[in-house]
């Protein structure tokens, strides 16, 4: 393979449709502001880079990326890309990665609005990100020990699991399908509405107003804590390990809470069964 070391690109296209190609403490900035300079790659290896400019990683293959940074400035990095590895990099523009397969990140940091749009396929571990409609219609998402902060995460995906991880996000997993979560955190108003084939394993859950209008919705071990006006309209079987303020209208299924502090049943066909040990007002 071909190595190129401690050099500075500016222009457009710089390293266009490169093949196995090692490109080491290197930048990719300057005067010529230039777009797109990996365009078209196979089998590159990039490590040790600093990336300022645009559109650097589309229609690549076979690449992986080591120990770099992407700035604010480098938006909408990696697109129409597949079977790439990114190990402890920074990704800090917009739009960071979208449309893109097999996709394996670990140790990252994203700073990244809009955030994995249309991505199939991808594993991501010891990850921290902010974002905004991060992972959008995205699906085969493997997600371990990930720390989320943002709005409107997970929206439309299929086929996913998520394991020791904490969300703190608004409006997560609506109208997902096929999910499961196991041992994590997760927080924020609006959980999971208009979901599908969702399963919460051993996880607390914070926030207003959780789990409503859901299918074949299932919570094993789980914890809800101040969470009110849940359940609405959600086919759900459920068995909680702590008191709940309040449950809404459950459509169908079942229930187990040690104590409720409020069953709300204004709507005649909401027939779902809570089975509880007292009636308490729950702090």
């Amino acid at each position: 393979m071909k190595i190129i070391t401690n050099q500075t690109f500016d222009e457009e296209r710089a390293l266009y449709g490169a093949e196995n190609l090692i490109v080491k403490n290197c930048a990719f900035d300057g005067l010529a502001d230039g777009e797109s300079a990996f365009k078209e790659s196979r089998n590159v290896q990039v490590n040790h880079c600093f990336f300022n400019l645009r559109y650097p990683f589309w229609h690549d293959s076979g690449l992986k990326i080591e120990n770099s940074e992407m700035t604010e400035l480098c938006r909408a990095a990696l697109w129409y890309s597949d079977h790439v590895e990114i190990h402890d990099s920074k990704l800090h523009g917009i739009k960071a990665l979208r449309e893109c397969s097999n996709i394996k990140m670990y140790g990252c940091d994203i700073i990244s609005p809009e955030f994995g749009w249309s991505v199939h396929g991808i594993e991501m571990e010891d990850c921290q990100a902010e974002s905004e409609y991060f992972m959008m219609r995205s699906d085969n998402l493997v997600f371990k020990n990930v720390q989320f902060k943002g709005k409107y995460s997970f929206q439309y995906i299929e086929n996913s699991i998520f394991e020791n991880c904490t969300f703190d996000t608004k409006d997560a997993f609506w109208h997902g399908k096929n999910i499961v979560v196991k041992n994590s955190l997760i927080k924020g108003e609006y959980l999971a509405w208009y979901s599908e084939n969702i399963t919460f394993i051993n996880c607390k859950i914070m926030g207003t107003q959780p789990l409503c209008y859901c299918k074949n919705l299932k919570l094993i071990d789980c914890e809800m804590i101040d969470t009110d006006l849940s359940f609405e309209r959600s086919e759900v079987e459920a068995t909680l390990t702590a008191p709940i303020l309040s449950i809404k209208n459950p459509l169908s299924g079942h229930i187990y809470v040690p104590a409720v502090g409020e069953i709300i049943r204004d709507i005649a066909d909401t027939k779902g069964e809570i089975l509880i040990k007292e009636q308490c007002l729950c702090a």
